[in-house]
């Protein structure tokens, strides 16, 4: 399986996430629109998920109904302020990360939860795709014993059913800090069509990801 993959990402031409091409020069070289600068999280709620690259991750949480605002970042380490530089060397502990400001009267976290699980595979151990390493683990960082409830029940539930080919090994962690992802990361895969992994790895997720929740996404996506 291992040898099939390479071969797949060697025939496609890209590499990883964080060898497809520098992070920060291609995002410098494409004209980028930027988050808005004044986005309030004034009553709004607040998740924190791992999925693998945030390139696609941050993507498929904004397209949620009630999702006001998604940022990249890093968590679950032990560094202070770590860069990418330092997260893609799997040196720090910290996992690349999205954090999900959202309207609780318009969507729940349990469709959070639904849409987390349904944007990668949570059955790989420290990898995603191309993508391997503890910087690209599944995994969930509570806030409350509530959320971890809720977590607890609905991936014993998964399991139960056989949502997936393998068990589940997603992290269930308190969250203790989360770093944002340094500006030319977020919104990477609105700021970047042409980039190599997204049209080979990111794109083809979040089609997947589209489908599995239709009927939950905002209008025109």
């Amino acid at each position: 399986m291992r040898h099939t993959l390479f071969a797949f990402i060697v025939l496609l031409g890209f590499t990883s996430c964080a060898q497809s091409q520098d992070k920060k020069s291609t995002a410098s070289a494409q004209k980028q629109t930027q988050k808005p600068t004044a986005v309030s999280h004034e009553g709004l709620a607040v998740a924190t998920f791992a999925g693998g690259c945030f390139w696609c991750t941050e993507e498929s949480a904004e397209k949620l109904k009630g999702v006001q605002d998604v940022i990249s970042g890093y968590t679950g380490g032990t560094t202070k302020n770590p860069t990418y530089e330092a997260v893609s060397s799997g040196t720090t502990g910290h996992a690349e990360a999205i954090q999900i400001y959202y309207d609780p009267k318009v969507v729940s976290y349990q469709t959070l939860l639904e849409a987390f699980f349904a944007a990668h595979d949570p059955t790989t151990l420290n990898r995603q795709g191309p993508d391997e390493g503890t910087q690209y683990r599944s995994a969930i960082f509570y806030r409350t014993p509530e959320e971890k409830t809720q977590i607890d029940a609905y991936i014993k539930k998964l399991n139960a059913a056989r949502a997936f080919q393998a068990p589940i090994v997603t992290q269930v962690a308190p969250l203790k800090e989360f770093y944002p992802a340094e500006e030319e990361h977020q919104d990477f895969y609105k700021n970047n069509p042409n980039n190599p992994y997204m049209r080979a790895v990111s794109k083809p997720k979040l089609e997947k990801f589209k489908k599995k929740m239709e009927g939950k996404l905002k209008e025109n996506e």
